[in-house]
């Protein structure tokens, strides 16, 4: 893996590895040590990968597996944005490798991005105290077949790539995200390019919010990144976190 000279220049640094439990625990673990970063811890395979709510994240070799340490990048009432600006820099680093791959590739509040309609990559976010690891997890050239949500991978939807070529790109667009977002004062700008690529909106979908199942029309999200979901009697609702069924075609 290498950074792109870009996020070098910023001051970003890297720590490749064959193998870790989880590059998010990892991150984490550098930061109770005393580092602040930024720096990006990358994997070839992870033993204990995981994604939102502790699900499983099945990490073999052959996709991209790489977290982002940050100190203290916005307020804490700004940090639950981070998906969104993560989700964007993903978007910037793969939506140009083929012809017409942008406008199949969607974000999927809050945190998925999908290529058909299908999920090819995941955003977790995790703090303790002042340190933030923005995990991500693209799949390049494979998907697990057992999902709770269908999955893909970039190679099946017709791109030629590596992990070291869309971690090259996502360094270099995380730089220009977060300067976007500047520390969340800039959120309007995020949320508005959110929204443009957003899949589902003003459509039927279900939201499972810790105990609550919730159904009714996607409505966008709000100025702080929670789901707007208007309801079956018109009045709207918003969800800070939950999972997201989308009604088939």
């Amino acid at each position: 893996m290498q950074l792109d000279p870009t996020a070098t220049a910023a001051g970003t640094r890297l720590i490749a590895l064959d193998s870790i439990d989880s590059t998010n625990a990892e991150a984490l673990r550098l930061a109770r040590a005393g580092e602040r970063g930024p720096l990006w811890i990358t994997a070839r395979s992870q033993t204990a990968g995981r994604g939102r709510r502790g699900r499983a994240w099945v990490s073999e070799p052959g996709n991209l597996y790489a977290s982002l340490l940050l100190t203290d990048p916005a307020p804490p009432e700004h940090r639950p944005e981070l998906s969104l600006v993560a989700a964007l820099a993903v978007h910037d680093a793969v939506a140009g490798r083929i012809p017409g791959l942008a406008a199949r590739v969607a974000l999927k509040w809050p945190n998925d991005l999908l290529i058909d309609r299908n999920k090819f990559a995941g955003i977790l976010v995790e703090g303790e105290g002042m340190a933030v690891a923005v995990g991500i997890g693209v799949n390049c050239t494979r998907h697990p077949a057992q999902t709770d949500f269908p999955a893909t991978d970039l190679a099946t939807a017709g791109v030629r790539t590596s992990p070291e070529s869309v971690f090259a790109r996502l360094s270099a667009a995380m730089i220009t995200r977060l300067a976007q977002w500047t520390r969340g004062a800039a959120f309007a700008a995020i949320r508005a390019e959110w929204l443009s690529r957003a899949a589902g909106i003003g459509k039927p979908i279900r939201v499972k919010s810790g105990e609550a199942d919730l159904s009714g029309v996607f409505d966008g999200i709000d100025t702080a990144g929670r789901l707007v979901l208007r309801l079956p009697d018109g009045t709207m609702q918003t969800v800070a976190a939950g999972d997201v069924s989308m009604a088939a075609r």
